[in-house]
């Protein structure tokens, strides 16, 4: 079996590449100069070339304030670029596993975690633009898997693990907002998840996330804890950050198909965190 990863430079691609080292995978994961998905002509040359098995769409646009005015830049990345590998991986029969995000949804649901039948409602250019790669994904292929994912964090700078112990280093105390929930989401719960359902054959829509939720500032003080913080972390609302990009306030969403599918028992976020903190710890 031969993979493709995309967007080899971002922490999921990272996580990925390190199994696949230790396991002996054959893959192929070039550098973003080289695959470029925006540009259809160059995806078409990678995958005629190196006839991956499964394609695995690492890249993405992240970075949700600057889509709002960077919309075009998102909507190429997150939509038109992953269309270009649905496109390719349909002419070649390979699979296509692409990531969307919990951005999707306006966090107005009444009760439960979101689950895959909700309706998406995003409130900001990011979100429109990984819906927007949905559905031109599923549009263009038949034999794609898309995990919904959120709050990623992983190996390297990319993400709020790494921002957080950053911001402890250089303020008095920490603001974090107390009225954003979501699922810390680890790298190799994605990893070992995304192979798992691989194996099992199975294709569509799922939520994919470690299990339980907790507002942004509850994940700042479990990370403070275990890290042995001891900045003040005060709790605030998200909306004292004027931030540029509206965001659901509740995007929690629930793994129960996925695990039920595949018959395993997803790790708690709060396991995720302290293994990635305690492999953290050894490495450093």
């Amino acid at each position: 079996m031969k993979y493709l990863i995309t967007g080899r430079n971002g922490q999921l691609a990272r996580a990925f590449i390190k199994t696949f080292e230790l396991e002996s995978v054959d893959f192929s994961a070039p550098d973003e100069s080289k695959l470029d998905i925006t540009n259809g002509s160059i995806v078409e040359e990678i995958v005629t070339a190196y006839k991956p098995d499964i394609i695995i769409n690492c890249a993405a646009y992240n970075l949700v304030d600057q889509a709002e005015h960077e919309h075009e830049k998102a909507l190429a990345v997150n939509a038109l670029g992953p269309k270009h590998l649905a496109q390719a991986a349909a002419r070649h029969k390979a699979i296509l596993v692409h990531f969307g995000s919990d951005y999707v949804f306006d966090g107005m649901k009444e009760s439960g975690l979101y689950i895959e039948k909700d309706n998406a409602n995003p409130l900001n250019e990011y979100g429109k633009s990984k819906l927007s790669g949905e559905e031109m994904v599923r549009e263009a292929c038949e034999d794609v898997l898309i995990f919904r994912l959120s709050w990623v964090y992983g190996e390297g700078k990319q993400n709020f693990i790494y921002k957080l112990t950053e911001w402890a280093n250089n303020k008095e105390y920490l603001k974090i907002a107390c009225d954003e929930f979501s699922v810390p989401t680890h790298t190799e719960t994605i990893v070992n998840i995304t192979l798992k359902s691989l194996d099992a054959g199975m294709r569509g829509l799922f939520h994919l996330t470690n299990s339980g939720f907790c507002s942004r500032y509850e994940w700042a003080t479990f990370i403070a804890k275990h890290l042995g913080i001891k900045k003040f972390i005060r709790p605030v609302s998200m909306d004292v950050f004027h931030l540029p990009a509206r965001r659901p306030k509740f995007s929690a969403m629930s793994n129960i198909r996925l695990s039920g599918k595949l018959d395993v028992s997803i790790p708690s976020w709060e396991e995720a965190v302290e293994s990635f903190l305690r492999e953290r710890k050894h490495e450093s």
